[in-house]
């Protein structure tokens, strides 16, 4: 009998998809990667996957792993996919990749299924990570076999099997979007949101964030230290790295932050919308980039500035597992060297505004960057600077005048 190792969370998707592989002849092992998912119960969706058959099923905790070993790295690039989305789906999968081929390896499984659609970009970002780690891994997706589709041509056959097979799912047919969560976001989409018309913002039950109306009246402030990039002190306190998201989810949740709603180009190449939530990463890249402004040098940040959407965009379709990624992570990790300190952040009402910034690092010299006199820099210098760079506009003008 074929055995594979499946990406389980418990939803309809991947239940229904642990019976019908079961259905094919496959003995099918669960695994919940559990990613600091807030809203999910683990043990009833352990229980679930035995329930229906499963010839095992655990928990593998990656939490301090998604947040220490691919999260953090992300933030310190300051990488965001078209400018706006903070990539907290695209991060995870590489990692439930990783977790689910160790497990296979511990089984003996020689096949890795996941419940990604044969349309979206998780279908890419699991293969491609799952092929990175062991070539020999044959990737199982019933979304792209036309027999799975056939028999499940929505959401409708989908619970119509769940029930005949007397298999607990809290989806219904009228549930307006689907939504996916871990500890770095929750993302919503399809369904109604799929109407570009609607208020995704507005329609959405947000399961991290309160709204900015709905926020305290009030200011928090928030101060957070990083070492060489990395976050690893919370008003004051010392804190691993699942810590700090956690937490800060919590005093960004309660203040409005992290909220978005984008329409994002897609790897398979069409546009879809998003409605995302982010607290605890939102508040993360604000205050390094705040650090950054003092402790980096000019040419460095504009160089990585200019190579961020090379990195966003490599995470978001999922070529974690890839040389270029190795090289532009290892020239990060150099980069990153400087920006040690202290940043305090004052949270209201969905906004972030930076109250102090420290560091023993500072390229800042109040000396030399006060409009008042002294310090080292000299203003007669300015002189033969600006006439050195005005030279080659000189020399064309008198080529090719300009009209003006």
């Amino acid at each position: 009998m074929p055995s594979c190792v499946l990406a389980y969370s418990g939803g309809l998707d991947t239940s229904v998809i642990l019976g019908w592989l079961m259905e094919e002849g496959y003995e099918v092992h669960g695994v919940y990667v559990d990613l600091g998912q807030p809203c999910e119960d683990r043990e009833a969706i352990l229980q679930k996957a035995r329930d229906i058959g499963a010839k095992s099923a655990q928990i593998v905790d990656a939490r301090e792993e998604l947040c220490r070993d691919f999260a953090f790295p992300v933030l310190q690039w300051q990488a965001k996919y078209e400018g706006m989305y903070l990539l907290g789906t695209s991060i995870a999968r590489p990692l439930i990749s990783k977790r689910c081929l160790q497990i296979a390896r511990e089984v003996g499984a020689d096949a890795y299924a996941h419940g990604a659609t044969g349309k979206g970009n998780d279908q890419c970002r699991f293969q491609l990570a799952a092929e990175a780690l062991d070539p020999k891994i044959r990737v199982v997706a019933p979304w792209r076999m036309e027999k799975f589709r056939k028999q499940f041509p929505g959401r409708s056959e989908m619970i119509a099997y769940c029930r005949e097979k007397s298999i607990p799912v809290k989806a219904s047919v009228s549930k307006p979007y689907s939504s996916d969560e871990n500890c770095l976001h929750i993302s919503y989409e399809a369904g109604k949101l799929e109407d570009l018309t609607v208020n995704g913002v507005e329609l959405v039950e947000f399961g991290m964030s309160v709204s900015p109306q709905r926020a305290p009246d009030k200011v928090e402030e928030v101060s957070i230290g990083f070492e060489a990039g990395v976050p690893t002190r919370l008003n004051g306190k010392s804190l691993d790295a699942f810590e700090m998201v956690d937490q800060l989810n919590a005093i960004g949740g309660r203040n409005g932050i992290g909220r978005i709603d984008m329409v994002e180009n897609r790897f398979v190449g069409m546009k879809s919308r998003g409605v995302y939530e982010a607290p605890g990463m939102t508040i993360l890249y604000f205050a390094h980039r705040a650090l950054e402004q003092i402790t980096l040098d000019r040419d460095l940040v504009h160089l990585r500035d200019r190579l961020a959407p090379e990195v966003a965009e490599m995470v978001y379709y999922g070529f974690w597992y890839h040389a270029k990624m190795d090289a532009l992570l290892a020239f990060n990790r150099e980069a990153q060297k400087p920006v040690n300190g202290e940043v305090t952040l004052q949270l209201y009402k969905g906004n972030l505004a930076v109250a102090s910034r420290t560091s023993p690092n500072s390229l800042y010299d109040e000396a030399i960057a006060t409009m008042e006199g002294g310090g080292d820099y000299n203003q007669t210098d300015a002189e033969g600077f600006l006439r050195i760079q005005g030279l080659p506009g000189r020399v064309q003008s008198r080529v090719s005048p300009r009209a003006y």
